[in-house]
């Protein structure tokens, strides 16, 4: 043991062998693993930078969109009271010059009607009851298993209709409430068969005995619009006023609503600026990538892509179909910026058709085909670029596959290097030994020699 620690320090033979050692594994290993690291890195700075690039595209479809499926880019009814009406305009439609008066003459109700107060753990009395609907019939049974107040209002409610019963409770008793859906014609009845116990009597409303008290009655709503009466089952109508869904709120006889437009150009003009803003800052990051990655030719297809976005045409409008129509265009360094002086009068003379490139008309000529609008034809520019065989998904993949290699070599390269130092630390150890046992036989040698002389 002691001979192989001095050995393994050089002992031997005076050499520090440790120190060679570590110096000729360090000059196998050290320049393999810096081109490595170089490769490492250069390859992780290729990833990120398209990274990058992918989620500010990414991030900006899906914000556009956002913006645009809130209404906030659209025309919006405007009503001159609130509390009595509310209006707001479908997605794809325009509203133009929107001018109407809305009289409210009566509300849409639904049928109520309830029982009196029973103690919640009485049983209410088994049999057949029959819940009549619109003209269809739903049949209820009552049995041993549910005979009480909550067995009959689970009853009522898995009976498929749209009546919901519910219970309510004061001072320790309870009532069985019913409730219908608006419209005259969701009227119901609630009726026992002949034969069932007389107490379910209690709980009966319309026909031959009514123990139930009727809350309201169900009615339809009635409002006219422009002197025309309407009558509709529900307090929301969208069927009157073309792209406008309109919410009765209160019934007004003789004080009619006015129902106008409000168009959002501050809105869009703020838009029109942050897409300016976010776009160059997509670019920006894109040009990165490309220089990361040596001018990749799906990072050069995917720049042209973008833009194009500014130049294309996204609606059917003969006037204005495209953002470089509103002021929109490339500067010498490949970002854009905008006219606001040709935004401003494009506003003015066609806001129906600038309000379109971010909310396109919905009819039967104009569909997604011929009018996409800015947000969708972003967002067909993402989905194809981020689809498996798409420019960036098949870049990245690429990537990740490089990058891999690269850890893989590292691993091997290690490997490699420290088997290589073991063979040196051996090869050394063994000849610092040999050196060792040479330094002691020259030793004795020099030692009889110097005794034969000291004899003679």
């Amino acid at each position: 043991m002691v001979q192989s620690i001095a050995s393994s320090l050089g002992f031997g033979s005076g050499i520090d062998t440790v120190a060679l050692v570590a110096d000729l594994a360090a000059a196998s290993r050290d320049p393999k693993v810096k081109r490595l690291d170089a490769l490492s890195a250069s390859s992780q700075a290729k990833i990120s930078a398209l990274a990058k690039a992918r989620s500010d595209l990414e991030n900006f479809a899906s914000s556009l969109a956002e913006v645009v499926s809130s209404g906030d880019l659209r025309s919006q009814p405007s009503v001159s009271d609130g509390n009595a009406l509310g209006a707001v305009a479908n997605a794809g439609v325009r509203l133009g010059n929107l001018a109407a008066e809305v009289e409210i003459t009566q509300l849409a109700r639904a049928q109520t009607a309830y029982s009196g107060f029973v103690l919640p753990t009485d049983p209410v009395g088994q049999g057949n009851l029959t819940l009549s609907v619109g003209g269809q019939n739903y049949a209820i049974a009552i049995t041993a298993a549910n005979d009480s107040l909550q067995g009959l209002a689970d009853s009522v409610n898995a009976a498929g209709s749209a009546v919901r019963a519910s219970i309510i409770s004061d001072g320790g008793n309870s009532r069985l409430v019913l409730k219908g859906t608006t419209g005259a014609a969701q009227a119901f009845t609630l009726t026992a068969a002949a034969g069932s116990d007389p107490a379910l009597d209690r709980f009966t409303y319309g026909g031959g005995a009514s123990l139930m008290t009727l809350g309201q009655s169900a009615l339809d709503s009635t409002f006219r619009i422009d002197g025309v009466a309407y009558t509709r089952s529900s307090n929301t109508v969208s069927d009157v006023l073309a792209g406008v869904t309109l919410t009765l709120k209160k019934a007004a006889i003789g004080v009619p609503i006015a129902v106008g437009s409000s168009r959002p150009t501050d809105t869009l003009k703020q838009t029109v600026a942050d897409f300016v803003s976010v776009f160059n800052t997509l670019k920006k990051d894109v040009a990165a990538a490309r220089r990361e990655n040596g001018g990749d030719s799906a990072m050069r297809l995917f720049d042209q892509q973008l833009n194009a976005l500014i130049t294309r045409s996204v609606t059917s409008d003969p006037d204005i179909n495209s953002l470089s129509d509103i002021g929109i265009s490339f500067n010498k360094d490949g970002t854009v910026s905008v006219d606001d002086t040709k935004l401003s009068a494009m506003l003015t003379r066609n806001p129906d058709a600038v309000e379109a490139l971010f909310n396109p008309l919905r009819d039967v000529t104009h569909t997604a085909v011929t009018d996409p609008g800015v947000s969708l034809m972003l967002q067909s520019i993402k989905s194809q670029a981020t689809a498996s065989n798409g420019a960036l998904e098949a870049l990245r993949s690429r990537l990740e596959k490089a990058a891999s290699v690269i850890a893989a070599n590292r691993v091997k390269v290690e490997t490699r290097e420290e088997a290589y130092r073991a063979r040196l630390e051996k090869q050394f150890g063994a000849m610092d030994a040999r050196i060792g046992a040479l330094k002691a036989t020259q030793s004795y040698l020099e030692q009889q020699i110097k005794l034969w002389s000291n004899e003679q």
